[in-house]
């Protein structure tokens, strides 16, 4: 495990958290008093999952600060944004539905509803979001779906899903995070500052409260996007602390079994190892 030299006990129980579990663990952290990073296979790719909407949402807002997009356009739910979709709640809900470009960025950030980021991604191309990834520097992030295939296997390939690393995904949080203060950081993002704001709001307004807050005070704000994969489950998130950003945390489990040994299913393992790696951070970057 790759650490900076201040943080030997946290590092240690962040391994130990790892080794515990017979699934792959990668992970990039940075705790934002210091500066310091630890880090487990941060550049390895791994399947994103939904953790991909957080650079989604960052393409759309590019292109409303170009005007090619307009937040307040009005989109009507058809039946067919239902079709492939597990994930969210507009595929219960009835068609003729009609909500802003604003709204649909909000519902695949906060609930991760794929109908959602179908309307999002309709809007957009793969071509031009894969692209945008590349030019501010996320070198290891690969869209390759609008939605991803349902059927796949629990062991299928990693070209056949949208893969990212965690170093890609905490660079990325923290690029929206400096977007706060520094125009540079808002530049290189494509966009604006106010639109980083809103991109910031919309990470802490996530309602689902696993991984990476699971074991944090009830009402710690956390800015975060999650995924569920096949063949794992991932966070990557900003913690805060007092007001104040605290640390960043980029987790992605893979490999993981569909039942442990002991017959609880692989994935609350999963996101209980995300959810104790955070609180490790939390105690041990207290000191």
């Amino acid at each position: 495990m790759d650490t900076s030299s201040h943080h030997g006990p946290v590092a240690a129980r962040l391994a130990d958290i790892c080794n515990a579990q017979p699934f792959v663990t990668r992970f990039f952290i940075r705790n934002l008093k210091t500066g310091e990073t630890i880090e487990h296979r941060a550049d390895e790719e791994t399947p994103s999952a939904s953790t991909r909407k957080t650079s989604i949402m960052m393409a759309a807002l590019k292109a409303v600060h170009e005007g090619r997009l307009d937040l307040d356009e009005q989109i009507t739910y058809e039946a067919r944004f239902a079709e492939e979709v597990a994930s969210g709640m507009l595929r219960y809900m009835t068609p003729g539905l009609v909500i802003s470009l604003r709204d649909a960025i909000t519902g695949m950030m906060v609930l991760s509803d794929n109908v959602c980021t179908k309307m999002v991604f309709e809007r957009l191309t793969l071509e031009e979001v894969d692209a945008y990834c590349k030019s501010i520097g996320l070198t290891g992030t690969h869209h390759r779906f609008l939605i991803p295939p349902l059927a796949l296997a629990p062991d299928h390939a990693l070209t056949s899903v949208t893969t990212t690393t965690a170093r890609d995904q905490a660079f990325l949080l923290q690029t929206i995070l400096d977007a706060q203060t520094s125009a540079e950081a808002a530049a290189r993002l494509g966009t604006s500052p106010e639109l980083c704001a809103y991109a910031l709001q919309t990470l802490k307004n996530q309602i689902l409260r696993y991984a990476i807050p699971s074991r944090l005070p009830f009402a710690t704000v956390v800015a975060h996007k999650g995924g569920t994969g096949k063949r794992g489950r991932m966070n990557a998130g900003i913690v805060y602390r007092d007001g104040t950003p605290f640390y960043i945390i980029a987790a992605f489990t893979d490999e993981v079994p569909q039942v442990m040994p002991d017959g609880t299913p692989g994935y609350t393992m999963a996101l209980e190892t995300i959810g104790r790696l955070s609180r490790a951070c939390w105690d041990g970057f207290q000191a």
